[in-house]
């Protein structure tokens, strides 16, 4: 079951905040990047929130350098806090990036990850993050998204219908997306979908590759 989101400006007053769900999700995605990500280079996350995947992923994919990045300050002061706290040499300052936004504060990265975000913004910020991957990644460089989607010809489980109503409630522009949709995004921006992995709690990762 898909939970209801973590979002930042609402965690607490507290520097270093916690999103739930990282715990229980960063490991089955690793499992994913192992045969994803680069052996080196500089992955870009988009939309970090807290910074505990960041964390978390510069641990395990140590030859990697990590750029966190989010729109929200007080997300920003929590990746900070978070990276200050483990020490690693392997994770950049975090950026100031709003996906939707056509001017990214970085020219180039070797892979792009985005855990999270697309069910919980505005369809903009995945026209901009498509958009953005185009022009960042080199042709055979991947982009990870990770989430809840609808699916073609697939039952939509019920736990995901109610999670959809509770966000659209929360906010119209919200709402889980169709696969479908995604992908076509992704298509304009020379973005190929090449492989869809089931996670656990009826989330998805899709990863694209540049052409």
């Amino acid at each position: 079951m898909s939970e209801r989101p973590w979002i930042g400006n609402e965690a607490g007053p507290e520097k270093k905040k916690h999103a739930p769900a990282t715990a229980r999700n960063r490991d089955a995605i690793a499992d994913v990047l192992r045969d994803v990500l680069p052996e080196t280079g500089t992955v870009l996350e988009i939309a970090s929130g807290s910074g505990e995947h960041a964390i978390h992923f510069a641990e395990v994919f140590p030859a990697l350098r990590w750029q966190p990045s989010d729109p929200d300050p007080a997300c920003l002061a929590s990746i900070a806090a978070w990276s200050a706290e483990s020490g690693r040499a392997n994770i950049a300052p975090p950026l100031e990036l709003d996906a939707a936004s056509a001017d990214w504060p970085v020219e180039r990265a070797d892979a792009i990850l985005c855990i999270n975000m697309i069910h919980i913004s505005p369809w903009a910020a995945t026209e901009g993050l498509m958009a953005g991957a185009g022009r960042l990644l080199a042709p055979g460089v991947p982009l990870y998204l990770y989430g809840p989607y609808r699916v073609e010809g697939r039952e939509t489980a019920p736990s995901n219908l109610q999670f959809d109503r509770w966000l659209k409630e929360r906010d119209p522009a919200w709402g889980l997306r169709r696969l479908e949709a995604v992908a076509e995004e992704a298509e304009r921006h020379d973005l190929r979908l090449v492989r869809v992995a089931d996670m656990p709690a009826n989330n998805l990762s899709l990863i694209f590759v540049r052409a």
